[in-house]
């Protein structure tokens, strides 16, 4: 192989390589603790900044405002990505970490819309618009940086660093939540408490920004520079440059697509699904999540060791396998145990509704129709139902009790009768053990089509387009495959009447990432950064 300045590779000291590592992994960890806390807060965020009268919509709206963060991550990954491959890799993060803090602690100050009215949900909007701008430039610089620093056998360690610290994000999101939750009154903290996490970013982002600038630039972009190989333009070169397209391809459906709805339902519908339908006590959930979420860090180190010695797509592609297995399974568990008088009223009395216009939009404010309305309590209760055949008049059955037409009241108390109970609780402790085994084996499997995705992608692509093409597919996958995820289930399970609808879609995507992956990766030993001369992807 032709050496260029892009294989060009001086290896740092040991003690340069602990700094290099510590500084990005510090860095990772404080921005995705700004984009998770939002996510962290939601049914509190929910209410404060769009209040609509009904849980299922207030929900929904934060949802896809969550949503639209992740929407400008690929133009973040365009636009930074650009600036890495022309500026330089060390720069480009030191901006990134800036607006993040910035536009985290913003959503903190922002008066709720009791206070400001549609000026408070747009206001968050526009932050949120900047949290995914600085987020689509962040993770290909720090993930680049470490592997143009790591010796070629080391790199899936070293870059796993960097995985474990978007998890580490979300861990630390859920500590400084509980943290802040324990050292106020529950009053204090629904009134004005919960903006102390989001303040405490300006102090993250200053020891964030204190590491980040004793760091030097990546000597693979220091050889471009100095022989004058910088493209001059990334973005367009991309795509223009040989064999990339297929690159972009295998790297947006067969790497990232996969890896993030996994990470995302592990974690979010995790979270969510706890907290909503299951009835857990939120302290509770998040303990249970985020405890898990330490199975998750140790297993993103393992699986980049791993990496170096078989390769990065075999435990990419192993863990899609398992995730299609084990993903109803798991969920079902934890439903089993989380509310099993829940799950046993469901079994003995099901929801059956019957009539004119069952139809249900999760965004109406108020249901047409009494069977709409059915369907909007029912879900939002995380009831079970089943919709049976058009009916002159509306018939609701719990079990052997019919019901002539819609009576909230009186639906209430059949439900009730029924032995359904919607009363926030703690399961028994062998109970969560359970649910704790269940959610560190889904972080286990985000972990394993984790843990050597920055390596794989890193090497998959040429050096002087590098951060341009990592980012773009990375970023295109978890802006819309799982930055929306949340809202699109939550949609499914609405509109269906079933909480587990929602894991259809995640399932569908892994399938698609596992059949890419089959077709597109080399699964063979690691191989070192491509030159100019590019690369196959297989």
């Amino acid at each position: 192989m032709a050496e260029t300045a892009a294989t060009v590779h001086s290896e740092p000291s040991a003690a340069d390589m602990r700094l290099i590592i510590a500084a990005s992994s510090a860095g990772t960890i404080f921005e995705w603790y700004d984009f998770f806390i939002y996510g962290a807060l939601g049914s509190i965020l929910a209410k404060t900044f769009f209040p609509a009268g009904n849980p299922t919509i207030e929900m929904l709206l934060f949802w896809l405002v969550f949503a639209v963060g992740f929407g400008f991550r690929p133009l973040g990954a365009v636009l930074f990505g650009y600036l890495g491959d022309r500026l330089g890799r060390k720069y480009t993060f030191l901006v990134t970490v800036t607006l993040m803090g910035i536009a985290t602690a913003g959503v903190g100050l922002v008066p709720g819309a009791a206070q400001i009215g549609y000026a408070a949900p747009i206001l968050v909007l526009l932050l949120r618009v900047i949290q995914g701008l600085a987020l689509g430039g962040e993770y290909g610089g720090a993930a680049i940086y470490v592997a143009e620093h790591a010796p070629a056998g080391k790199r899936g360690f070293y870059t796993s660093f960097i995985q474990a610290s978007v998890t580490g994000g979300f861990v630390t999101s859920l500590l400084v939540v509980l943290a802040c939750k324990s050292a106020m009154s529950a009053e204090t903290w629904a009134l004005w408490g919960w903006r102390v996490p989001f303040v405490l970013s300006l102090a993250l982002l200053a020891v964030s920004l204190w590491m980040r600038l004793k760091l030097s630039e990546s000597p693979v972009f220091k050889a471009m520079k100095e022989a004058g190989e910088l493209s001059k333009n990334p973005f367009v070169e991309s795509f223009t440059y040989p064999g990339n397209k297929k690159r972009l391809i295998i790297a947006l459906f067969g790497g990232a697509a996969g890896m993030t709805v996994i990470f995302y339902t592990a974690y979010f519908s995790g979270m969510s699904f706890l907290k909503g339908p299951m009835q857990i006590n939120d302290t509770t959930a998040e303990v249970l999540v985020g405890s898990a979420g330490l199975v998750g860090i140790v297993m993103c180190l393992l699986t980049g060791r791993w990496s170096d010695r078989v390769g990065r797509a075999r435990p990419l592609l192993l863990g899609n396998l398992a995730g299609l297995i084990l993903l109803f399974p798991l969920f079902w568990t934890i439903g089993a145990y989380a509310n099993p008088e829940l799950a046993a009223a469901s079994r003995a009395s099901p929801v059956l509704l019957a009539g004119p216009d069952c139809t249900y939009s999760p965004f109406a404010p108020k249901q047409p129709t009494d069977c709409g309305k059915a369907m909007a309590m029912l879900g939002a209760k995380g009831v079970r139902y089943t919709l049976g055949a058009a009916a002159p008049a509306l018939t609701i059955s719990v079990g052997a009790q019919a019901l002539s037409g819609f009576d909230e009241k009186a639906l209430a108390g059949a439900l009730d009768t029924a032995g359904y109970k919607f009363v926030k609780h703690d399961p028994a402790p062998s109970a969560m053990v359970v649910i704790w085994l269940c959610l560190a084996i889904l972080a286990a499997l985000s972990a394993i089509t984790y843990g050597s995705l920055a390596a794989l992608l890193v090497e998959l692509f040429p050096a002087r387009v590098r951060y341009s093409s990592m980012s773009i597919p990375y970023h295109i996958s978890a802006g819309y495959f799982g930055g929306f995820l949340p809202f699109i289930a939550a949609f499914i399970a609405a509109k269906f009447g079933n909480p587990y609808a929602g894991l259809w879609y995640p399932w569908t995507i892994i399938a698609i990432s596992l059949l890419v992956g089959l077709w597109g990766f080399d699964k063979g030993p690691p191989r070192d950064f491509a030159d100019d001369t590019g690369r196959d992807a297989a």
